[in-house]
């Protein structure tokens, strides 16, 4: 595949041409070369205007925001190399196709991969994301938290909670309440390094299968589980009703995280796919989140759902609604 400082055709330049056309030119080219460079109208020429609205000297160049050609890279399951300007008036733009998916999309354990248990361990690919380093997961993140209001002394348990990227983000807050963590995970190696970055008395671990939660939990104020729940293996529907019937104070508040998203070469694509379809696929996506919000509804809960590459359902009872 041809690296996008060996792109062998020289870039065509575009300034008023129909976007279809630009993702033919696009498409035809990385079947051909694996790699394509064009020059397109500087987006910064457009500030303030909407794409498809004429810039320029002359009015002779359509608009398009940077936003919309990294949506085209994305679409087209290409990385969007950082533009180059190249006058006054164009700027260049790279395009160079993702490798495969990330091996933790996958069913089983691949060949050379660690145990399916340690599959989000330290040792594994999964321990190579941050997801709180981009924003397509932070600010969602940081909205629903400070959404919840958590009183002092209250118990927050964390499903899947891996190294505890998502527990880090509660010192974040202003006015962060004095809060007790539990954080089950079945990955022995991830819970090593949360329990290293959090080794006060206010944060415990626990090795559990999520389908067989540990005796004695309690009940909690606050229950998380980002990208969890729709695991090969997980009983979600069981857990759900556990959690509600269980562990959840009459008072209290879930933030469930569903997966909108794939990893690929080092990118966040968006959208939810079933295993052995190439496109994106939401439907069940859609219908899990249906099942999610009725069954809350019906054991007292108010809803809210938000979110960008982890859609985030957060489901609050309030005073004087009735428990499970």
């Amino acid at each position: 595949m041809a690296r996008p400082t060996e792109v062998p055709v020289p870039p065509r330049r575009f300034h008023d041409e129909p976007l279809v056309l630009i993702l033919r030119h696009l498409r035809e080219t990385l079947a051909e070369e694996g790699g394509v460079r064009i020059e397109v109208p500087d987006p910064d020429l457009g500030r303030g205007s909407y794409p498809g609205e004429r810039v320029g000297p002359g009015q002779g160049l359509v608009h398009r925001p940077l936003r919309s050609w990294c949506d085209l890279a994305e679409g087209l399951a290409c990385r969007l190399l950082t533009p180059r300007g190249v006058d006054a008036t164009h700027v260049s733009l790279t395009f160079e196709p993702l490798g495969p998916e990330a091996s933790w999309h996958a069913g089983g354990t691949p060949a050379g991969e660690v145990s399916l248990q340690e599959r989000y361990g330290v040792d594994s690919a999964f321990a190579r994301v941050r997801k709180l380093e981009d924003a397509g997961f932070l600010l969602p993140w940081l909205e629903v938290l400070g959404r919840v209001r958590l009183p002092d002394g209250a118990r927050v348990l964390d499903l899947g909670v891996n190294r505890g990227d998502e527990l880090a983000a509660f010192a974040w807050l202003e006015g962060a309440p004095d809060v007790t963590f539990v954080g089950v995970d079945h990955s022995a190696s991830a819970l090593s390094e949360a329990r290293a970055r959090f080794p006060d008395a206010r944060h415990s671990f626990l090795v559990a299968d999520l389908n067989a939660l540990p005796e004695g939990l309690g009940r909690f104020h606050l229950v998380v589980s980002v990208g969890t729940l729709q695991s090969p293996g997980v009983d979600d529907h069981a857990l759900l009703r556990t959690l509600v019937q269980e562990h959840l104070e009459p008072e209290a508040t879930l933030v469930l995280g569903f997966p909108n998203s794939r990893f690929r070469d080092g990118e966040v694509i968006y959208g939810a796919r079933v295993r052995n379809l190439r496109e994106p696929d939401l439907s069940l996506l859609v219908k899990d989140l249906s099942f999610y919000r009725r069954y809350l509804h019906q054991h007292g809960f108010r809803t809210f759902l938000g979110g960008k590459y982890d859609l985030l359902l957060t489901a609050v009872r309030g005073p004087g609604q009735s428990s499970a």
